[in-house]
This record gives C-alpha cells, structure tokens and sequence, in this order.
C-alpha cells in the first residue's frame, strides 16, 4: 500500500475552508468538488494509457488516450457522492459505479446496503471515493468487495485520514491488491466515537445536512 499526502498550498487552503464549523453547505460542496479535482490531478498519474496516431493541422504525431478497458469511479455512498463532479471533471470518459455504506455508530463496523457495479472488474483502474478515512472499516471492505469481483488496481481518493485507519487498512489489504491512497491531509488520531481529529466533522452531514 502506497500514502501520498498531497502538499499543495491550494489544498491547504481549501481543506482548512472545510475544517471551519462556519463553512455552510453550499460552500463545503463547492470546495470538496474542487479540492477532489486536485487530488484527482495526483491519483491519475498512473492512469494506464495507450499511443495513438493523431493529424494536427500541420502534421501526424504520436500522442496518448486512456487505455481500454475504461478506468471506473466508485463513490461510497452518500458522502463520496459530493466527490463524484470533481472526479469526473478531470476524468470524464471513466464509467460510474456505485457502492453504498454505512458505519454502525456503536460498532463502527461498516455493512454494504448497496452495489451498483459491473460483475467483473478485472484488468480496471479503481478509484474509490470516501471523503473520511478514519478506522479503515468501510475502505477495507470496499477495496474486499471491488477485489472480489477481479480488481487488482485500486487508488483510494480520501479529504483526510487518521493513522488509525491507515494502518488498520495496510494491515488488512492482500499482497495480491495494488492499493494506492492520496489525500488532502494527514490527522493526529482518532476520538472515542472513531471521528478523525481535528478533522472536519460528519462529511455525508456537511455535504447535504443531517438525515
């Protein structure tokens, strides 16, 4: 498993914009959106591509395209949904999956109530959207369910993290599994309820209100 903790004056910014108990939810939606972008711009320099032939008005180059089979971008829902148009914005002809999870507050073991995905994975570029990687329970189980169905390459696209988590996931990850995590910010640990410190709060609550 390889960490790559964006350092960008852009997403320092944005993230402490977020951090702000003051910031209201239209706001958080628009600078989630935008700080994904960035990190997008980081999780897809391995993006596997192909050469191609193409005629310029002056000439024919060799240039690149995304490679076939088409990378997919699996948002956890719900709060990994507010990351969908940043994602897609910098990658647009990826398909769309959708993984639905929620943690037990009293547990905080997570339980899939959703699955939107194609029934073989193999050979395709995984991006995985969750905004709060505390724990590692929901990613873990996220990364289980796409290895399940053929995934091998898999980069996880998190707001923040807590070492709790990080290590939790490394430890549960399979050597089979080409697992890659970026992110906006690296936490000090994590509280008695399992909330990352100091964090941003419930993302799923700031994103779209408390349901």
């Amino acid at each position: 498993m390889r960490v790559h903790v964006a350092d960008h004056p852009l997403i320092s910014h944005k993230l402490t914009t977020l951090r702000d108990v003051n910031t209201d939810s239209p706001t958080f939606r628009r600078l989630v959106e935008e700080l994904v972008t960035l990190l997008a711009y980081e999780a897809t320099r391995d993006v596997a591509t192909e050469t191609v032939e193409v005629t310029t008005p002056v000439t024919t180059t060799e240039g690149v395209r995304l490679a076939s089979p088409k990378p997919i971008v699996v948002p956890i829902l719900r709060a990994g949904l507010g990351m969908l148009d940043g994602m897609s914005r910098l990658l647009p002809t990826a398909e769309v999956g959708f993984l639905g999870m929620l943690r037990d507050e009293e547990t905080l073991q997570p339980r899939t109530y959703a699955n939107r995905l194609p029934d073989d994975l193999s050979g395709r570029q995984c991006y995985v959207l969750d905004p709060m990687l505390a724990t590692g329970g929901t990613l873990a189980m996220a990364v289980d369910f796409l290895h399940d169905k053929g995934a091998r390459s898999i980069t996880a696209i998190c707001l923040l993290a807590a070492p709790e988590g990080l290590a939790a996931l490394e430890e549960h990850v399979t050597d089979d599994v080409d697992l890659n995590v970026v992110v906006a910010g690296l936490d000090e640990r994590l509280d008695s309820r399992g909330y990352i410190v100091p964090g941003l709060g419930d993302a799923g609550d700031r994103l779209y209100g408390v349901v």
